[in-house]
Parts: structure tokens; C-alpha cells; sequence
């Protein structure tokens, strides 16, 4: 999904630079550079030097360094929501919330790191004491989506910092902004070499991955994310890659049903891996709900309530999936860009309805502004249109009766479900995919366990004792 920019050759003393674009407007912003082998190797080499003194500090001594560093994200604050803005064309006020999540994922891991529980320890093996030491995995690469820049990489970043790892981070070719000003930032917090930024694409990421680095986090689309655990062999990766998520709405649900399932599904103009994307409803209800979702949609205005997509090959991907969808009811919303925006990529708020099973706006996940929706005979058939494509990452469930509900919860195949809502997140709860939307916890305490590695250490206790193993 790196896209949306062109490399420069000779730029700047002979370095390799792309153009950047401004997504409101369509127009150049300045270059970046595209990271190659030089620079990959001396990013994962000081990574490596900085590793003993990160790792053995204390937890609290790391806390007290992490609780800096988002200190330094809200007193720049209002820097952070400008480098986004400028990458991703989102409105103010979603940038402001999302720097605000940063900082308090750092904050979060800063104490979840201190706070941990120790595993399995004691007599566990007569005559021996054992215990289970949590060490870090090493120099972590991550990589990270143009949809979430800033988000992403804290929820990469913060658990992996927070166990112990040094860390070599890649933005998206076309959202540099927000991850230098971090790693800027990171090394006045906590040390040279601790976090750093590799701006770059598609090449630089696989780089990356083919680096001397110990573990890698990716989050992205499948196919780049087949290509990365190709690339990364026996290391560990940890995944997220994507989402198309159904949202399963019964004849009793919530009277605010709908203009919440349009917020969320054009929410950073539907590009969110969680978002919600398939509307599935019962044969009796499926007519008041495409009515009603169709005044909940249209009512979203592109430029007012959301931002535009992010790059030029994005909208071109969209464009293409609506184009070729055989729906009988499609409703489009307004646009209203700013002056000087015209040529940006906008996109309306849109719904598509009365179309097959197996339209590509159902079965592909689409990353843009759209809802479908798809009628079923029963419960148990809408339960199979939801778990019908091969993503499972997020879902939610709309009905009164709140024992239905969870049932229903239980039932879709999802990592995270939700219940009369839909992209409600917090640092405490785990987020993470099933089947090709990957493996891996984002977010909670459990997120630690995925940048650590366990060592059983066992100890003879007085003499040698017959009967003793021997490896």
C-alpha cells in the first residue's frame, strides 16, 4: 500500500528521493528520502549497539523514559496533527484525537512493562527450583500503513520499546512526517539508536525484513504481508493485515444504529482496517435498513466530516471496485472540498445495495468510504454471510436484546466484536486478526508477550541427585 509518490533520482547529493503529495489537494509537498541498503544496514546496526543498554535497563528506569517521550508527543502536540494532516488529509479534529491515543499508549506500556505478572515459578521438579525470565527478542522491524502513521507505530512501537527492543521503524512511502518526528523526539527520551525512522517504499520495507533483525511487525495489506513471513523465515513476525468487516444488523436494533455505522464506516474516510464495511440484515428488515442507512450515509459530507483518501493509486483502486460492482442501489453523498482542493483525492460517503454474494465490493476489502449491504433468510444465514470471506478481524452486532447480542458475538469469526457500537478501542483491550487478517495482539498487556521471548532457567538444589537428566 506504499503508493501515491514517484522516486527522484540523484536528489540531493546522489540520495534516492520520492515526491510527496498532499491528498486534499493532489498537489506536490516536498520529497522524502527512500532508504536503501546503506542506510537500512547502519539503522539496524545502531539498533544492535543501542540494544544492551535499552534491554538492561530497569523497567523502571525504561518507564520513566517512555512517560518522557509522551510527554514530548503533547507538548507537540499541535506538530504531530500538522505532519499528519499533511500526509493523510485528515480533519483536525481526527488527528488531535489520534496523537492524543499516542501519547497515552507510550504512557500505558510505560506502566504495563512495570506491572507485568511473573510466570510459572518454585519447586516445579523435585529437588530443583525453576523460574521463566522474560527477555526482550532483540531489534524489532516494524512497518507501518499510510491509513493510521502516527497510530500505527505507536501501537508497534510503544509494547516493543516498553519489553525491552531497540526498534527500526518504515513508514509509508507517502506518511514520512510523523514517524521522523518521532524517532526526533524518541532519541532525546530515550537514547540514540533506540527508535529510528527509515523513510522509504516498497523496497525499503523489504529491506528491512531481510535485515539482521530478530523479529518483525508488519501491518498491511495480505499480499505484502505473505511476501514479509516469505522474507522472515523462522524469525517471528507478528501480522495485521487488514480487515472487512461485517457489522450484523437485527430488525431490533438501536434506533441510532444507523447514523453510528455511517460515522464509523467514514471515519479517516473509511480507511481503517476495522472499519465497518458489510451491512448483513434479515429478508424482513433489509428494505428500512437500506432506507435508513442510505439517509445515515448520504448525510456525510466528504471535506466536512471526513478527509479524502490518501494517494492517487488508492482512489484509483476504489474507483475501480465501484465500477465494477453489479449493485442495483447505489446512493452517493456529498462533496464539498476546500478552495483549492478540487483535485484532491474525495471520495463521497456511498452505499451499494441489492447486489450478489460474491461482488468484489463484498469479498475484497474495499479502504474507502463505502458500506454495502446484503439481506439473509435467517440468523444463522446471516452468521454465514459474515464469516463467508476470508478476513476476520473485526465485527459488531446491533440488537436490543443483549443476550443475542453476545451470542451473535461469539459466533462471527472475528478478533474483536462489538456489541450496539463499532471502533471503540482503548490501550487495555487486545486487537488482533484471524485467518488471512494475520496473527498477533495488538494493544493490552498481552501485546508484551508478542516482543518477548521466554528462558526456562532450572536449578539443582544441594547434591547431584540419581536420576538427574542429563541433555
Amino acid at each position: 500500500m506504499d503508493t501515491g509518490s514517484t522516486a527522484l533520482g540523484g536528489a540531493t547529493g546522489g540520495a534516492v528521493r520520492t515526491r510527496l503529495t498532499d491528498p486534499r489537494t493532489g498537489r506536490a509537498r516536498g520529497t522524502s528520502p527512500l532508504s536503501r541498503e546503506p542506510e537500512v544496514a547502519a539503522a539496524v546496526a545502531a539498533a544492535r549497539a543501542a540494544l544492551p543498554g535499552w534491554s538492561g535497563a530497569t523497567p523502571r528506569d525504561r518507564a520513566r523514559r517512555l512517560d518522557r517521550l509522551a510527554t514530548l508527543i503533547e507538548e507537540n502536540a499541535a506538530r504531530y496533527g500538522a505532519c499528519e494532516r499533511a500526509g493523510t488529509g485528515k480533519p483536525p479534529a481526527e488527528t488531535a484525537g489520534e496523537v492524543e491515543q499516542v501519547a497515552d499508549l507510550f504512557r500505558f506500556y510505560a506502566a504495563a512493562a512495570r506491572a507485568r505478572t511473573a510466570p510459572a515459578a518454585g519447586r516445579l521438579v523435585e529437588g530443583h527450583e525453576s523460574w521463566v525470565r522474560w527477555e526482550p527478542v532483540g531489534v524489532v522491524g516494524v512497518i507501518v500503513p499510510w491509513n493510521y502513521p502516527l497510530l500505527m507505530a505507536a501501537w508497534r512501537c510503544a509494547p516493543a520499546l516498553a519489553a525491552g527492543n531497540t526498534v527500526v521503524a518504515k513508514p509509508a512511502e507517502t506518511t514520512p512526517d510523523t514517524l521522523a518526528l518521532l524517532a526526533g523526539h524518541a532519541a532525546q527520551a530515550l537514547g540514540a539508536g533506540v527508535l529510528q525512522s527509515l523513510p522509504g517504499d516498497r523496497l525499503t520495507g523489504r529491506l528491512v525484513v531481510e535485515a539482521p533483525v530478530d523479529m518483525v511487525a508488519f501491518t498491511g495489506s495480505g499480499a505484502a504481508g505473505r511476501d514479509v513471513v516469505a522474507r522472515a523465515g523462522t524469525r517471528r513476525t507478528s501480522l495485521e493485515l487488514g480487515g472487512n468487516a461485517p457489522a450484523l444488523v437485527l430488525p431490533d436494533a438501536p434506533p441510532d444504529t444507523y447514523t453510528a455505522l455511517a460515522e464509523a464506516a467514514t471515519y479517516n474516510a473509511g480507511q481503517s482496517c476495522a472499519a465497518p464495511a458489510r451491512v448483513i440484515t434479515l429478508t424482513e428488515n433489509y428494505a428500512d435498513t437500506v432506507g435508513r442507512l442510505t439517509a445515515a450515509m448520504t448525510a456525510r459530507t466528504a471535506g466536512r466530516d471526513f478527509g479524502p483518501l490518501n494517494n492517487a493509486d488508492q482512489a484509483a483502486r476504489y474507483d475501480r471496485l465501484v465500477a465494477s460492482s453489479a449493485a442495483g442501489v447505489d446512493a452517493v453523498g456529498a462533496l464539498a472540498p476546500g478552495p483549492g482542493e478540487e483535485a484532491g483525492h474525495w471520495r463521497p460517503a456511498r452505499l451499494l445495495a441489492d447486489l450478489p454474494d460474491d461482488d468484489p465490493t463484498i469479498t475484497e476489502e474495499v479502504f474507502g468510504p463505502l458500506l454495502t449491504v446484503q439481506r439473509a433468510d435467517s440468523v444463522d444465514a446471516a452468521v454465514a454471510l459474515a464469516n463467508s470471506v476470508p478476513q476476520a478481524l473485526a465485527a459488531s452486532v446491533w440488537t436490543t436484546d443483549l443476550g443475542t447480542g453476545l451470542d451473535l458475538a461469539a459466533r462471527v469469526d472475528a478478533g474483536e466484536a462489538w456489541v450496539n457500537c463499532h471502533l471503540v478501542q482503548t490501550a487495555e483491550l487486545p486487537h488482533g486478526g484471524r485467518g488471512s487478517s494475520g496473527h498477533g495482539t495488538d494493544l493490552s498487556v498481552l501485546a508484551l508477550q508478542e516482543y518477548q521471548r521466554p528462558r526456562t532457567v532450572t536449578v539443582r538444589l544441594g547434591g547431584r541427585r540419581t536420576g538427574d537428566r542429563q541433555g
